[in-house]
C-alpha cells in the first residue's frame, strides 16, 4: 500500500484511510512514469541509487497572498501521494498533482479554482526526482523479480522478525528481499528465510538470516495476551491467530481445557485468563520453558498445570487421571475440551483414546471434546478428506459424535488445515464400541495379509499347472495343418534345480528343438501374364513407313 502524508488524512477514520492509500496505489500502479527504473530489472545486489528518476508532473502553483490550507483541501484528490513524498511545498506555495489525473486545466474544472482566483496559468510541468525511498518493499520487488515468474506472494511478522519462504526461483534474489525489507517494513530488524522443512518432534525448523541481527527473542502480542519465545527453538505461526481465539469463544469460565501439544501457550495462555482449568504439555523443552513463562508474564499461572512430556504418555497418564478426577467431582459442572493441534501427525494418537478406560469403575457424567487438526490433501471435499483421516485412526465411525469439521487456513495447493471436533463417548473411552470399522494400524496389517496368496488359491494354481502340464497350442498354423494338441514328451522333469545354469539352458533348447512346429507352405507364385501373340511388329512398321516416305 502507499502510504499518504499524515497531515492530509489524521481526520479520517482508520478504514477510510486505507482506503484511500488503496485508491492512491492502484493509481500509481497504472501510470509508467511512477514506476522504478525498468533498468533495474534483474537486480540481485541491491543498488539504492539506481532506483533514482526524473518525471514531469503537474503542479498548481499558489499565490502567495491566497489561502494554501484551503486550496488544498479544495483539489485533495488530485494530489500526488506517494511514499515519503510531500505533494504540498508550503514554503513556495506549490502543490503537486497527480499526472494521471490531471493532465490539462479542464481536468479541474470541478474544483472551480477560479472562485479563489486561481486561473490556468496556475497549473504547470515541471521536474521532479524521485528516489529509491519513493517506493514501498513491494513495488521495488515488482520491479526486480521476474515478470514470468511469481513474486512474493506473503510473509509472516513476529515481532521484529519477518519470516519468509522462499521459492526456489527467489533464491538468488534473497539477500536483495532481506535488504528490501528491512528498510520498508516497520520495526523490522531481522529477516530469515525458512530452509528446511518442520521437524515432526519439536515443530521449529532451520532458517537462514538473510539480512539484520541475528535475535530471535521476540514478544507478540495475540488474543490480548503477551508472549515471549525464541522464535528459532520453537512454533509460532501468526496465521492461526484466528483459530486460537475461536477455541478460548468456546470455552466458559469453569471449563477445563487439556492442551496435548501447548507450544508457547497460545491456546493454553488466553483460556486460563478466562477462568479455565488447563493442563498444557509440550515435549519441546525450549516451548515448555515458554509457556510457564508466558503463564507467570498474563498472571495466569495459578490456572495452568504445565508438563514436558510426550503426549502418548500425557494421554495415558495425566489426561486418563485428570478423567477420572472429574468424574468423581460431583461439583464439576463445566465442560471437558481436548485441543490436538499437531495437524502433521495428531491424528496418529487418536489410537489411543479408545479403551482408555477400559478397566475403571466410574459414570463418564460429560463427553470430553476433541479438537484435532489434520492436513486433508487432494482435490476432494477436504471435510471428507478430514473425515475420514479421523475414522482410520479412530477406529470406529464419528458420525454419531461428530460437532464441527471446520476449514482452518490453506497450506498448499491442494492441502488444506482442517479442524474436527467430535465428542469422545463411554463407550469409545471404555472399549465398549461394537464399530465394523478397524484401527488404521490393524488396516495396514490386513493389507500386507491380503496381498499374499490364500491356500485355496494355491490349489487351484497347481490344478491348472497339473493339467496344462506338457501341452502346447500353435496358434499360427494355418486351418488345413492345424492338428490337435497333444503331449509332448520332454525331459523338463528330469532337471533339477541344483544342475548347473549350463545344463538347463542346453536342456531347454533340446526341448525347443522336439516342439517346433511345422511352418505352412508358402503358397505358389502367381504366373506372370501370358504375352500378346497379336502384337505387331514394330520394326516392321517402321521399315514400310521408311518405304512409303521414300
Amino acid at each position: 500500500m502507499i502510504y499518504t502524508t499524515r497531515t492530509t488524512l489524521t481526520h479520517l477514520p482508520q478504514t477510510h484511510r486505507v482506503v484511500v492509500r488503496l485508491r492512491h496505489y492502484f493509481k500509481n500502479m497504472l501510470c509508467p512514469d511512477l514506476h522504478p527504473p525498468a533498468a533495474v530489472r534483474g537486480m540481485q545486489q541491491l543498488d539504492r541509487a539506481a532506483f533514482s528518476k526524473t518525471i514531469k508532473v503537474p503542479h498548481l502553483l499558489v499565490p502567495k497572498d491566497k489561502n494554501l490550507n484551503e486550496v488544498c483541501r479544495s483539489i485533495k484528490k488530485y494530489l500526488l501521494k506517494m511514499e515519503r513524498y510531500k505533494p504540498v511545498i508550503t514554503e513556495e506555495y506549490k502543490i503537486t498533482l497527480h499526472p494521471m489525473a490531471v493532465q490539462k486545466w479542464e481536468d479541474l474544472a470541478d474544483v472551480k479554482l477560479e472562485k479563489l482566483d486561481i486561473g490556468s496559468e496556475a497549473l504547470v510541468w515541471q521536474e521532479i526526482q524521485l528516489c529509491y525511498d519513493n517506493w514501498k518493499y513491494d513495488e521495488i520487488l515488482k520491479a526486480v523479480l521476474p515478470e514470468d515468474k511469481e513474486a512474493l506472494s506473503s510473509f509472516s511478522k513476529i515481532g521484529h522478525i519477518i519470516h519468509l519462504n522462499l521459492k526456489d526461483h527467489l533464491l538468488p534474489y534473497k539477500q536483495l528481499i532481506g535488504e528490501v525489507m528491512c528498510d520498508k517494513i516497520a520495526d523490522c530488524r531481522t529477516v530469515v528465510n525458512k530452509s528446511l522443512s518442520i521437524d515432526n518432534t519439536y515443530r521449529n525448523f532451520q532458517m537462514e538470516l538473510l539480512c539484520g541481527e541475528p535475535n530471535y527473542q521476540v514478544s507478540v502480542k495475540e488474543n490480548g495476551c503477551l508472549f515471549q519465545f525464541d522464535f528459532s527453538k520453537v512454533y509460532w505461526n501468526p496465521r492461526l491467530s484466528t483459530e486460537h481465539e475461536k477455541i478460548v469463544k468456546m470455552l466458559n469460565k469453569h471449563d477445563v481445557l487439556y492442551d496435548l501439544y501447548a507450544g508457547v501457550g497460545p491456546f493454553t495462555v488466553p483460556a486460563a485468563r478466562k477462568g479455565c482449568e488447563v493442563l498444557a504439555n509440550d515435549l519441546n523443552p525450549d516451548s515448555y520453558q515458554a509457556l510457564v513463562t508466558n503463564c507467570a508474564l498474563n498472571r495466569v499461572s495459578k490456572n495452568v498445570t504445565c508438563h514436558n512430556k510426550d503426549a502418548v504418555e500425557f494421554i495415558k497418564h495425566e489426561l486418563k487421571q485428570a478423567f477420572l478426577t472429574k468424574c468423581a467431582d460431583k461439583c464439576f459442572l463445566g465442560e471437558m475440551h481436548i485441543t490436538m493441534n499437531l495437524p502433521a501427525m495428531a491424528v496418529e494418537h487418536l489410537v489411543h483414546f479408545p479403551g482408555l478406560l477400559k478397566s475403571e469403575d466410574i459414570v463418564l457424567h460429560k463427553k470430553p471434546l476433541v479438537h484435532v487438526y489434520c492436513f486433508a490433501k487432494g482435490v476432494e471435499d477436504k471435510k471428507q478428506i478430514a473425515r475420514e483421516l479421523v475414522e482410520r485412526w479412530l477406529g470406529m465411525e464419528v458420525e454419531d459424535m461428530l460437532k464441527e469439521i471446520a476449514f482452518v487456513r490453506n497450506v498448499a495447493p491442494n492441502k488444506d488445515m482442517m479442524r474436527v471436533s467430535f465428542y469422545l463417548t463411554e463407550d469409545l473411552l471404555f472399549g465398549r464400541t461394537t464399530s465394523k470399522k478397524r484401527p488404521l494400524d490393524e488396516e495396514l496389517r490386513l493389507s500386507d495379509l491380503s496381498k499374499r496368496p490364500s491356500n485355496k488359491m494355491k490349489d487351484q494354481r497347481k490344478q491348472l499347472a497339473k493339467k496344462a502340464k506338457n501341452v502346447f497350442s500353435v496358434s499360427q498354423a494355418k486351418k488345413k495343418d492345424l492338428k490337435k494338441t497333444k503331449e509332448v514328451s520332454s525331459t523338463l522333469k528330469k532337471i533339477k534345480v541344483q544342475d548347473k545354469r549350463e545344463k538347463v539352458d542346453q536342456k531347454f533348447q533340446d526341448l525347443h528343438a522336439q516342439i517346433v512346429t511345422k511352418k505352412a507352405p508358402k503358397p505358389a507364385p502367381k504366373p506372370l501374364p501370358a504375352k500378346n501373340k497379336n502384337k505387331p511388329d514394330t520394326k516392321k512398321i517402321e521399315a514400310d513407313l521408311n518405304v512409303m516416305q521414300m
